[in-house]
């Protein structure tokens, strides 16, 4: 015959609710501290952003597009091979 059931105490239940809650409670208020953060993040509008942008590629000069600013000198290019006085190196 199988065994008897066990009776269980609704008292595991409601401690497992009550946990449950809990953590349901302890993640939105994360996510309310976090979304809070990013609302008093400092905030430009996109024309300012970009006026920026244009200004600062204006001003900048890139030695990786020689079409904007024509050739570059080989000593001044940092991207070019650094020319050593010979050929090899004896270590």
């Amino acid at each position: 015959m199988p065994a008897a059931y066990e009776i269980r105490a609704g008292g595991d239940v409601k401690n497992k609710k009550q946990s449950m809650n809990d953590l349901k409670l302890r993640r939105l208020n994360e996510l309310n501290s976090r979304l809070r953060e990013d609302l008093e993040r400092p905030r430009i509008k996109v024309s300012e952003a970009s006026m920026s942008l244009i200004q600062y590629c204006s001003n900048t000069k890139d030695f990786m597009v020689p079409s904007m600013w024509g050739s570059v000198d080989k000593r001044e290019d940092p991207y070019a091979p650094q020319q050593s006085g010979s050929c090899c190196s004896v270590m």
